[in-house]
């Protein structure tokens, strides 16, 4: 037998056990995710009944955020429409449609999903102090092998995207929600005055003079000179008992008499010779 006819054989037997394979394959797939958010139903069901909000947490827009977005019918609720057009070959073209909804509880949809059919919901339920969503998408594959076995690889497929989405939706509404702490701001007192501390100036004597023994700034003391205290006046250590004379008293300065020159007395020689 010639090696094309092999091949040719060969090729025949493999898609008569695929199509047989097929026939054990569900004919309904149904691809589920699920996410627990902490908020109460009423919070969460608007972002899933209005469709001009899915954009907020749309997983086709995390893959290619220059996703052109067309809405048409009223904005929520039943007959609310939006469709996707992407250039990136894995997101390729959508759209949904609000079927039918119920308020906090489940929203339902038809979709498109790359010119597949089906349908899809967004069901809300009390989990704990949040809420448990759950996003689906159901495909009718009838009774083609092929689409059967599209049907089978479309959980690893889809199911990716749902949970990016229902990711990006869970911490979209608890940031929102998340309470912000206050800002607070100190207003400057009446009049534009400083509220700086001002460090009290070194007080002078009458007359602005400066005091007797100050040290003028940026001058070190000599050895053995005070330093006068604080405010210029001069601190001096008074012995127990001591009269303390009052600061207006004036003490007069002895007057300092010349010394006195030696008188030396002249003995002539008689006189030196009688003794």
């Amino acid at each position: 037998m010639r090696p094309m006819m092999r091949l040719t054989l060969g090729i025949i037997v493999l898609v008569g056990i695929l199509a047989a394979v097929s026939v054990g394959l569900p004919a309904h797939v149904t691809v589920a995710r699920s996410v627990v958010i902490n908020a109460p139903e009423s919070a969460i069901f608007p972002y899933i009944n209005n469709l001009h909000r899915f954009s907020d947490w749309s997983p086709w827009g995390l893959r290619d955020p220059q996703l052109v977005v067309t809405y048409a019918g009223p904005e929520e609720g039943k007959g609310a429409q939006i469709q996707w057009t992407s250039q990136v070959k894995s997101v390729g073209t959508g759209s949904m449609e609000i079927s039918s909804s119920e308020s906090n509880h489940t929203v339902n949809l038809a979709v498109n999903l790359n010119g597949l059919d089906g349908t899809g919901s967004y069901d809300i339920a009390p989990a704990g102090s949040g809420s448990k969503v759950t996003w689906t998408f159901g495909y009718d594959s009838g009774s083609s092998p092929l689409k059967r076995w599209k049907a089978l690889m479309l959980d690893g497929f889809v199911g990716a995207e749902y949970r990016a989405g229902l990711d990006k939706l869970k911490d979209k509404i608890e940031t929102e929600r998340r309470p912000t702490a206050p800002t607070v701001s100190v207003a400057p007192p009446a009049g534009g005055t400083s509220t700086q501390t001002e460090m009290p100036s070194a007080a002078l004597p009458l007359g602005g003079a400066a005091p007797t023994g100050a040290v003028p700034p940026g001058q070190v003391a000599p050895s053995g000179t005070a330093a006068p205290a604080a405010g210029g006046a001069q601190t001096a250590s008074t012995p127990t008992g001591a009269a303390v004379a009052p600061a207006d008293a004036v003490t007069p300065t002895p007057a300092v008499k010349p010394p006195k020159k030696p008188v030396h007395h002249r003995t002539n020689a008689n006189q030196q010779g009688q003794r």
